[in-house]
């Protein structure tokens, strides 16, 4: 035991390089009465070596003899088990973080104040503190003079929480916030809690200036070909009262629609809304802009981009059902919320004949069918057996031997009007869609729904996505099941959905992970495989001006395996039809291909390749956004500066009393943080130690070997 050690001898070292102070212990598990013994040891063990004439000269004698008596005692001592213990002690300086807001909305105000940040840094570094430097780019910076106040947005929350992660268990007392306090990314930093002090610096105006802005812009994501859809604007004018200003709907350089706005006095906001018809397939570029008056502040924010994609109809799904039931309209409910659907309810009944099955539809969800009574059996068929991919949902009256022959899912082997009570849980080793497994653990919150009582099958290519739970034991037996088949049916082995989606609403307040899980479902199974050997795409559809556009490239053999040391051509093309060319290579560690510094627009792009002797081609469309995000505000928010100072124990000052900041920092004298980290080891691990003996006995052997002796 440690606390039963006695100490041998203690040293101390200073080592004032990087603040840092090492003590040295030499501790003995043993009585300290065996440390003389060893120098007995030692001593009479040389004595007895080189007490008798030797042929040598005295001098020689007493060396050889020194040699041996260190070399044994050492020895000794290692047989005693000392331990070496070095307590290391760091001191670490009061560290202060210089955050500088440089995004474009600070700008000239930001530039002017750089003197007084360095004659805050010096005057800090000089009373003994470390001052670091932080800005709203991801990389820090060592030098005031080099920051550029051109960022293109602010996020004040995301600088401040990168500050607590990165300076975690650091000395860190206090944070210089210099910004205008307008935030136009992320949360209010005023949310946040924060370990330090916020100092913060107001810089910019406070004063409302002259100006008009599009505030906000409203529209769709998607737009079907030769529908009218609205775009909607909110346009701002402060000091043009009574003034008229036009606002013009454009794409490309054909003027759409235009609109006149009236401000009232102060400031005044007007909402309007434009009509337009989507005329042609794909991505397409809207502009909406307002015409400049004279004496605006910026004319920056008088333009804004709107993005839609154009496509050729809806997919087309059908919701059959044997009777009404609150399954269905669950099912509808779920449906309904993407707009890319066109659902069909049909429910069986004399006075509504089924509808004639030669329609076409992406995905059929039969509920309660094929049934028991033979109702709509022959229909039923005909669906199935069309090639359109189904979702079979059961229930009581699901006539299952009929099933077990038009799934190609499971196989069931239960008795009509017998059924059971379970809950789901997920499988976690399906991996053909990305589900998260700990929010799904509400499935076990939810109610029992019926399922047939008997036993279950899996048929080949499928795979079980939920698995039932009776009371708190988890069985094998699949609730929900996909086909991974050439045809990919699915097939819902309960009745009661319309429960799952009220209890989950009851628990969350909101109808997301139920809904969510079986349109993912829905819409793997209505999903056409995908036969390309050539796959390129952007793992963003959308992305700011200035950002990189990564492309994703996968090649495959007929097979289906993965081909690398491929040569990709890939074309970009702009609205105005100029081309950008680049050529790179697939390999196994580098399947991605970056863009950077392309001008905002809507560009459309061309990848091709030659696979196994054959030509292949893939397209496709992403946005490059230019949202003038620091020109939509430019009137500088002093009382969140104020109110995140008073949060976290801090002050504000405004630009022109930030000389005043060191003086209020150095009056408080915080202390050096001191760090002491320990080391124990055994004495007889030290490497040095043997090399020493081993010296030592080498010497000794020498130098008789020299003097004409074994």
């Amino acid at each position: 035991m440690l606390n039963e050690f006695t100490h041998i001898f203690h040293s101390e070292f200073c080592i004032h390089h990087s603040a840092l102070v090492l003590n040295t212990d030499f501790l003995l598990q043993s009585s300290p009465w065996f440390v003389p013994l060893c120098l007995v040891v030692g001593a009479g063990y040389a004595f007895l070596l080189y007490q008798k004439t030797a042929p040598w000269g005295r001098n020689l004698n007493w060396a050889l003899a020194g040699l041996r008596f260190v070399s044994v005692s050492l020895l000794c001592f290692l047989l005693l088990g000392i331990l070496l213990k070095q307590t290391k002690t760091s001191v670490e300086k009061k560290t202060v973080v210089l955050a500088v807001d440089n995004s474009a909305s600070v700008g000239a105000a930001g530039q002017k104040l750089v003197a007084g940040l360095n004659a805050l840094r010096e005057a800090l570094e000089d009373g003994d503190y470390a001052v670091e430097i932080q800005t709203l780019a991801d990389r820090p910076t060592t030098s005031l003079d080099s920051v550029r106040f051109n960022a293109r947005t602010t996020n004040l929350s995301a600088l401040l929480s990168r500050i607590r992660t990165n300076y975690e268990g650091r000395n860190l007392t206090d944070v210089v916030l210099v910004s205008d306090g307008i935030v136009n990314q992320g949360a209010s930093p005023a949310y946040g809690t924060y370990p330090f002090a916020v100092q913060t610096v107001g810089v910019g105006d406070t004063l409302p200036r002259r100006d008009v802005a599009l505030k906000s812009v409203y529209a769709n994501k998607i737009a079907y070909l030769g529908n009218q859809f609205p775009i909607s604007a909110d346009v701002m004018g402060y000091g043009f009262s009574n003034q008229n200003v036009r606002v013009v709907l454009r794409q490309g350089s054909t003027v759409l629609d235009q609109k006149a706005v009236t401000f009232g006095s102060g400031e005044s906001l007007a909402p309007l809304t434009f009509t337009a018809t989507a005329k042609a397939k794909g991505l397409q570029h809207y502009t909406i802009e307002a015409i400049p008056l004279a004496g605006e502040v910026t004319t920056r924010n008088n333009r804004r981009d709107v993005y839609l994609e154009v496509i050729d109809g809806k997919e087309k799904i059908l919701l059959a059902a044997l009777t009404p039931h609150p399954d269905v309209k669950a099912l509808r409910a779920m449906l309904e919320k993407n707009e890319n659907f066109e659902v069909t309810v049909q429910v069986f009944n004399a006075a509504a004949p089924p509808p004639p099955t030669d329609k076409k539809f992406d995905l059929i969800i039969l509920h309660q069918l094929p049934d028991l009574y033979n109702a709509a059996q022959a229909w039923t068929r005909r669906l199935v057996e069309s090639g359109t991919p189904c979702l079979f949902v059961l229930g009581n009256q699901t006539n299952t031997a009929a099933l077990n022959a038009l799934n190609g899912v499971v196989q069931l082997n239960a008795s009509p009007g017998q059924t059971d009570k379970v809950t789901g849980f997920f499988n976690a080793s399906f991996n053909l869609l990305n589900f998260d497994a700990q929010r799904l653990e509400i499935l076990g919150k939810l109610p029992p729904v019926s399922v047939p009582f008997g036993d279950v099958r899996l048929m080949p290519n499928a795979q079980p996505v939920l698995f039932q739970r009776v009371g708190q034991v988890q069985t094998q037996k699949p609730l929900l099941v996909v086909g991974t088949g050439q045809k990919r049916n699915a097939v819902l082995l309960g009745e009661g959905l319309w429960q799952w989606r009220l209890e989950e609403f009851a628990l969350t307040d909101k109808q997301e992970l139920v809904d969510d899980l079986l349109l993912k479902i829905m819409q793997y199974v209505a999903a056409r495989d995908d036969q390309r050997k050539l796959r390129v795409y952007p793992l963003q559809n959308e992305v700011q001006l200035g950002e990189t556009v990564t492309f994703e490239t996968e090649v495959y053999n007929d097979i289906y395996e993965r081909l690398y040391d491929q040569t990709i051509a890939l074309t970009l093309t702009d609205e105005r039809g100029r081309a950008r060319n680049y050529t790179y290579a697939v390999t196994a560690g580098s399947s991605r291909f970056d863009v950077s510094d392309l001008p905002a627009g809507v560009y459309r792009f061309r990848a091709t390749a030659t696979v196994l002797g054959r030509a292949e081609v893939a397209t496709g469309e992403f946005v490059v956004k230019d949202e003038p995000l620091e020109a939509l505000s430019t009137t500088a928010d002093f009382n969140l500066l104020r109110q995140l100072s008073g949060q976290t124990g801090g002050r504000f000052f405004p630009a022109s009393q930030v000389s005043e900041l060191p003086k209020n920092l150095l009056a408080r004298d915080t202390p050096d943080r001191l760090t002491s980290t320990e080391d124990l080891r055994e004495l007889i691990n030290l490497r040095w130690l043997f090399f020493l003996i081993l010296g030592l006995a080498a010497a000794e052997w020498g130098l008789r070997k020299w003097a004409g002796s074994y």
